[in-house]
């Protein structure tokens, strides 16, 4: 690197944004060899030093018509990313995989669509069980949970949008925060819950293979999730069922009962005290502990 460029990634104190060895950057170059090829999913990858978000970006792109399908933007530092219902997300530069992909299910009727984020957390927990040696589980609807000194914490989270004729899916991946650094005492990252392997390159690389499989799967399938075998699989590893649990609603109205099931259209089935079997498409799950 030259001095020029040093000099423009020194922050205060004059430490280089690359002296921290433990976090060193990713290769873009290396991942697109590896990842973009003729026939394959993903046709184009970028990575930016820093941006606001990543999905605003490949939304903002996408409803351009500057974007194809497979486009993934990634981000060595997110400074105004968002999680479900608009919760801000941040964690020091590259810590983290922080990315966004582009998907045109066209052949998959738009009721479908909304297993996106759920195949995208079977996806990245299966690769992140290979990859990190890390056991990861998904809280409905899209939340990454690790186990960090015996109890559940969130390491990651995946959120949706429509951008035109598609989807954006955004994940962000807590790697190597360290407990100093944690934004909440409820979070966790891969090096907290005993990776045996926080090598950014190769975490993305296997979640991106994975997401590109369980994709093929289900748009054969023309969405159906028990027919690719997504619905059971999601089921599988989902630390949801079989808990207690309180939903918190649109409009200030929350629900309790036992999460029993992950229905067809993805939606969280609960088991009220009053018999009822309610599903639940969108809302706060809190995951309740045994009295």
């Amino acid at each position: 690197m030259t001095s020029r460029n040093t000099a423009e990634h020194t922050t205060g104190g004059g430490r280089s944004r690359w002296s921290d060895l433990d976090r060193p950057p990713l290769n873009a170059a290396a991942l697109r060899r590896a990842l973009v090829r003729e026939g394959g999913l993903w046709t184009e990858l970028d990575v930016v030093q820093r941006t606001g978000s990543t999905n605003a970006d490949l939304v903002a792109r996408a409803e351009a018509g500057t974007a194809a399908e497979g486009a993934v933007v990634v981000a060595e530092e997110q400074t105004a990313g968002r999680g479900r219902l608009d919760r801000s997300w941040t964690a020091p530069a590259r810590s983290g995989l922080i990315f966004s992909v582009l998907l045109r299910p066209q052949e998959v009727p738009v009721a479908r669509w909304g297993w996106l984020p759920l195949l995208t957390g079977v996806a990245v927990a299966t690769a992140l069980s290979r990859a990190a040696g890390v056991d990861t589980a998904l809280k409905w609807p899209n939340d990454l949970l690790v186990t960090v000194g015996g109890e559940e914490r969130k390491a990651g989270g995946i959120l949706a949008e429509r951008a035109g004729d598609g989807v954006v899916v955004g994940v962000g991946i807590n790697v190597t925060l360290r407990a100093d650094e944690l934004p909440v005492p409820q979070a966790g990252s891969l090096v907290l819950a005993d990776a045996v392997n926080t090598d950014r390159d190769p975490l993305l690389r296997a979640v991106l293979r994975a997401l590109e499989d369980w994709y093929g799967r289900w748009r054969a399938a023309g969405g159906d999730p028990a027919a690719c075998g997504l619905q059971e699989t999601y089921a599988a590893g989902c630390a949801t069922l079989g808990r207690r649990v309180r939903a918190e609603l649109p409009g200030d109205r929350s629900l309790v009962g036992e999460a029993v099931a992950v229905d067809g259209d993805g939606r969280l089935v609960l088991a009220t005290d009053t018999g009822e079997r309610e599903p639940v498409g969108a809302g706060d799950i809190v995951h309740l502990r045994p009295a």
